[in-house]
């Protein structure tokens, strides 16, 4: 199951595809006893999707029969003991993903010319996804870090193994000059090839980066001047080696930090919105905005979702269900938002309860 979006491959997904090209929905469990009904609802919205297949006079015999099997292989793939907030399978003639997200999903079935993205682009943004790389003078490691965790990376090259060369004893006996370990230019040629390897990744993948080492490493990294010197440093050593669980408890003091900076700043902005007139809020407003590309920053709480429909001028609340709803119309906004440049931050729940869940500032 992929779980990394990348522009690149938000690019390929939204690729206009033959007819038809079907997106799957399907909210999911990480925890007992809600995930034993996820093998049972999965099974059923697939099944739906094949239903609809079934009865489109536009799609021949074979791209049925095509689709189909698509979806089969797709089921196969799904793994729910390590599922998480929602489920979503691609299928077109001959191909087929499936995407496990972080963020709650609609369950629905949609047969267009592209895939439906907007899910995955929220979901993204609300996963705050950042890179950690952890040195030592022989291993580097890249771990992929998210909401909730960190898992190992081992992609680009990653990670970086170095066999250490036996210094000669009978030198260091003569002369007692064991260089450095982060001054010897072996180490610092090691760090410097994983510096340019990590280049490379963040070109594809863009993202916040930490680093974490002994104090030694990390200054040596400074020194070189690559990727690594602009991002946030963190001296504890030993993560190279670390489980996914001991890397992420030693970064979440210095996220949670950060976390609260940035609802703090986002807090003051929309602040200053309101005496400048640039204040918006509400689904609504927000949706009329964000199309017409006026909104530069976009606050949303982090499990806000709510159900509209189209009343003509204006969206108007309806419940899930209900004819011509839009169940996902906060991850619409985010998307629309993203698409036209503006900023997209997740705080958390409470934090707008007097602009209903989600508030904006506008850029005129």
């Amino acid at each position: 199951m992929e779980n990394a979006l990348s522009p690149a491959i938000l690019s390929e997904l939204r690729r206009p595809r033959p007819y038809p090209a079907v997106s799957v929905l399907t909210p999911t469990h990480r925890r007992e006893p809600e995930n034993a009904q996820d093998r049972v609802r999965l099974r059923n919205v697939v099944a739906e999707a094949k239903k609809q297949l079934e009865s489109d006079p536009d799609i021949t015999r074979e791209r049925r029969a095509d689709v189909a099997d698509q979806l089969d292989r797709a089921l196969a793939e799904v793994d729910l003991a390590h599922s998480e907030d929602g489920l979503v399978i691609y299928a077109a003639p001959g191909e087929h993903q499936v995407w496990s997200l972080g963020r709650a999903v609609p369950e629905r079935v949609v047969l267009s010319d592209t895939f439906l993205t907007r899910n995955l682009v929220s979901a993204q943004a609300a996963e705050r996804s950042f890179w950690v790389l952890s040195v030592s003078a022989d291993h580097v490691t890249l771990w992929n870090g998210g909401a909730d965790r960190v898992t190992e990376e081992r992609t680009g090259g990653f990670p970086v193994v170095r066999r250490r060369q036996n210094f000669d004893a009978e030198r260091m006996e003569r002369t007692g000059d064991l260089p450095s370990t982060f001054r010897d230019e072996d180490t610092r040629r090691f760090l410097r090839d994983a510096d340019t390897a990590l280049g490379a990744l963040l070109r594809g993948r863009p993202r916040p980066l930490y680093v974490t080492g002994e104090q030694a490493a990390l200054s040596l990294l400074d020194e070189l001047g690559g990727v690594t010197r602009d991002a946030v440093h963190l001296a504890h050593g030993g993560l190279s080696h670390a489980t996914p669980e001991a890397v992420w408890q030693a970064m979440r003091p210095l996220l949670d930090a950060e976390a609260r900076r940035d609802a703090a700043a986002v807090a003051r902005e929309l602040d200053s919105a309101r005496g400048h007139k640039t204040f918006a809020a509400g689904v609504d407003e927000l949706w009329q905005n964000a199309r017409e590309g006026r909104v530069r920053l976009l606050a949303v709480e982090e499990n806000y979702r709510v159900t509209v429909r189209d009343g003509g001028d204006h969206l108007v609340p309806a419940a899930s269900g209900d004819p011509d709803t839009r169940d996902d119309i906060v991850d619409e906004i985010v998307e629309q938002c993203l698409e036209t440049g503006a900023q997209v931050r997740f705080v958390p729940d409470g934090a707008l309860v007097d602009a209903d869940g989600m508030a904006g500032v506008l850029r005129y």
